[in-house]
């Protein structure tokens, strides 16, 4: 199948990129799909004016950069006055390249990808990687998603195949008026030949406890809970991956505010900021953990939690999101309530002092992301997706889209 995924904020050549983050995510999508034997696009916005059109990536798939506004990184939430044009850019290219299928990531993707692909009888699928209405739900005022957002995700989730990435995103779209029938669940994969347990038990050591927490520094994604969390668990350092490097993590607010909390906790000489770590230097990061930390208030996925159970290594989450889903609570890591850090806590030492369970639990979430996490899987299960929905495009008899139909089902135009 000639198969093109559109991820507009979210190249998957971005390097160092936050780790675990949505670029990581489409990769890992396009790569799996690549070595099931398709023809790959993925299509991003250009944000450097230096970078080719097309370039070809390791994985063999092929990334195109799409002229959306200004040729230089923004911000994500100010993309959304510039998908028109990206929408059209986009538009040509699928005429060049006649995709048999589309599937936007993020909902402005989804946007520009519905009017290009429906004008062309292209069947197209979107995954939203986070909805609106949660992000508002739980960061208030401190959104800074554009004011459409909501009503073109409920407009796209109407019209489109929607593909969640767990149970519970799955029930906030059926609330926002999805068809269960137009919905399937697929988890996001990881390379399992890339990230893998060691190969031999590490022995005792001196060193402190390692807790690894990992993801981009933002309130919502809970690293000060596992500060709080550090007072109560003794003998132990708490390791931040991500976040901006070198000088530019000293003037970040997010990372002054963790910092700043530490050093109230009286924890500061436990707590050390790693920055960014490039994506193939994660499953070291995460092998050299004692347990993983994922405390987030709320998260669409959270693929850093699989990564950790594919390299074998415990994990305790707050449970929330997709964390209920992978992580198993008991049998590959635990759950605490979202902002209880005397919980988080008390979970963490149970672990600490009991290394034949934590053992027993990392091989356990090897197993696990072994059973139903494996890219290859994932991308198996998604083309499958493409292929039934490109089936019933090609037994539809061609037909006329008239320009009202087009502008009743159309979302809001910037």
């Amino acid at each position: 199948m000639r198969i093109a995924l559109v991820s507009e904020h979210a190249s998957p050549l971005a390097a160092p990129g936050p780790p675990g983050g949505e670029s990581v995510q489409v990769a890992e999508l396009a790569a799996g799909l690549v070595r099931l034997g398709h023809d790959v696009t993925v299509y991003t916005r250009r944000d450097d004016p230096d970078c080719p059109t097309t370039v070809s990536s390791s994985d063999g798939y092929q990334v195109v950069h799409l002229a959306a506004g200004p040729a230089r990184r923004l911000p994500r939430d100010e993309l959304w006055p510039h998908m028109r044009e990206f929408a059209r850019e986009l538009g040509d290219w699928f005429d060049l390249t006649r995709p048999d299928v589309a599937h936007a990531h993020f909902w402005m993707s989804a946007w520009a990808t519905s009017r290009a692909a429906s004008a062309r009888h292209i069947p197209w699928f979107v995954s939203f990687h986070g909805l609106g209405v949660v992000q508002r739900r739980h960061q208030g005022d401190a959104d800074t998603s554009p004011v459409v957002r909501q009503h073109v995700e409920r407009t796209l989730i109407r019209n489109g195949e929607v593909i969640a990435t767990c149970s519970e995103e799955m029930a906030e779209l059926i609330a926002l008026g999805g068809n269960p029938h137009r919905i399937a669940v697929l988890p996001c994969g990881v390379d399992l030949q890339r990230f893998t347990p060691d190969p031999q038990p590490r022995p005792p050591s001196g060193h402190p406890f390692q807790i690894l927490s990992v993801g981009r520094l933002a309130p919502h994604k809970g690293f000060d809970l596992a500060i709080r969390a550090l007072t109560d668990v003794p003998g132990s350092e708490l390791l931040i991956a991500g976040g901006p490097g070198g000088q530019d993590m000293d003037s970040d607010p997010e990372a002054g505010r963790l910092r700043g909390l530490a050093a109230e906790l009286r924890v500061a000489d436990r707590v050390r900021f790693l920055g960014p770590v490039r994506h193939e230097d994660m499953p070291a990061l995460f092998r050299s953990a004692d347990v993983v930390v994922c405390a987030p208030w709320y998260e669409p996925f959270g693929i850093v939690a699989v990564e950790a159970m594919a390299c074998g290594v415990p994990v305790v989450a707050t449970a929330v999101g997709g964390l209920l889903d992978t992580v198993a609570d008991g049998v590959t890591g635990r759950h605490v309530a979202p902002g209880d850090a005397a919980a988080l806590a008390s979970a963490i030492n149970a672990l600490r002092t009991a290394p034949r369970r934590r053992s027993a639990y990392g091989r356990a979430a090897r197993h696990l992301a072994e059973s139903c996490y494996s890219s290859t899987w994932v991308a198996q299960r998604t083309a499958a997706l493409y292929q039934a929905a490109a089936a019933i495009q090609r037994d539809r008899p061609p037909r006329a889209v008239s320009s009202n139909r087009l502008k009743r089902h159309s979302v809001p135009t910037v």
